[in-house]
């Protein structure tokens, strides 16, 4: 069977249910919009394979191709890139997992983003400076941005959401997406909901003519794959990056093997640290992003149970490692973004003499990076104060 057969069966396969509206005449753009993901571990092999699926139902919103750019390497003496084109998988980040044949995986990240008018980042955030700057000058001047990095570009003058990175440095609107999404189950089409979040810019060029709020639900949901679009991008970064920080100190209590009891009053004293920090330091922020929207709660709760910085966490406490070493144990070269957030959120706070009013944030450094015990954590989180 052909690709241009496996796709017509895909686009009946996945047509969009009777209750779905069709695209109406005044929706239809100047042309298809061109997407582009950046980005080939799990998490970005699975949102690769989400937008493909809606750019095969609707074609006349966006064109059918999918770039997806990868970091080659050799997997058992191949390109990943070959493996990817050929055999529609992510063998090594996502194996099991059929790809839609209209994802093309690319190896030159300025190929994969020439031409696009939607720019979906999603590779670890500590390698972002450099992919920023092989793409500055080189995009679309026109083209729109969507992050689902996990972290935060801190600095002694200040501390910036990477939404705000991407726009600075390329000149281009960004959002962000952010939610209780394990990559796995959302691949396998497990039910599960997301938060969007996106401004229109004040060059925003109108309807049909460029990326707006419901072009993105288009490119987004699906119905395993419920999207909420907000206009509160700074809190979407904030919580999909604080949370992971939260989710190292859960793994803690995890491999101390302290029960439920320990873990719930983890994530507590997490929700209430990254809701405190935001209002800080992004006065901008909306509370109910971290308590009603997945981006906010239910990532908290899925990340301290199911993600990988959970699991990294655990590990350190089972084994007695390094953070570094459970994270090359238990990743299969992936990135466990906890432990760089927790030393970025550390630094940005003793910039400001204020680590001293995040106890959890400042413990979970401490065991990462001092080798402080593990056992001591809940003394160093005892409420003392009452000033949030």
């Amino acid at each position: 069977m052909t690709a241009f057969d496996r796709l017509s069966n895909l686009s009946s396969v996945l047509s969009p249910p009777k209750t779905c509206s069709a695209v109406s005449p005044e929706d239809i753009p100047v042309r298809p919009f061109k997407t582009t993901v950046v980005g080939s571990g799990n998490w970005g092999s699975t949102i690769a394979k989400v937008v493909a699926e809606n750019c095969i139902e609707r074609p006349q919103e966006f064109d059918q191709k999918v770039k997806m750019w990868v970091f080659e390497e050799k997997v058992k003496g191949q390109n990943l890139t070959e493996i990817i084109n050929t055999k529609h998988e992510n063998v090594k980040y996502l194996p099991g997992i059929m790809l839609p044949p209209n994802v093309v995986a690319v190896p030159d990240v300025v190929e994969a983003c020439k031409d696009s008018d939607l720019i979906i980042f999603n590779i670890p955030h500590q390698f972002l400076g450099n992919i920023l700057r092989q793409l500055k000058g080189k995009v679309n001047k026109r083209a729109r941005a969507i992050s689902c990095l996990k972290g935060l570009n801190v600095s002694k003058d200040g501390c910036d959401i990477l939404p705000g990175v991407i726009t600075k440095e390329l000149g281009i609107a960004c959002g962000a997406l952010s939610g209780a999404n394990l990559a796995p189950e959302v691949a396998e089409c497990k039910w599960s909901e997301t938060t969007v979040a996106y401004t229109l810019p004040d060059d925003y060029r109108g309807k049909g003519k460029d990326i707006d709020k419901v072009v993105l639900k288009h490119l987004f949901h699906r119905p395993y794959f419920h999207v909420h679009v907000i206009d509160d991008v700074s809190g979407v970064s904030l919580a999909g990056a604080l949370k992971n920080v939260v989710a190292m100190a859960a793994g803690f209590v995890d491999g101390l093997g302290w029960g439920n009891n320990a873990k719930s009053a983890v994530m507590r004293l997490g929700l209430r640290e990254m809701i405190h920090f935001a209002k800080l330091y992004f006065p901008s922020c909306e509370e109910r992003t971290f308590t009603e929207e997945s981006a906010g709660v239910a990532d908290l709760i899925t990340t301290c149970f199911g993600g990988r910085n959970v699991r990294v966490g655990r590990y350190m406490a089972q084994h007695k490692v390094s953070a570094h070493e459970a994270e090359k144990q238990l990743l299969n070269g992936q990135s466990c973004q906890g432990i760089y957030t927790t030393k970025e959120v550390y630094e940005f706070l003793s910039y400001r003499n204020a680590i001293d009013d995040f106890p959890l944030f400042h413990v979970t450094y401490d065991i990462i990076y001092n080798n402080f015990p593990m056992e001591k954590l809940p003394e160093r989180v005892e409420r003392t104060d009452e000033k949030y």
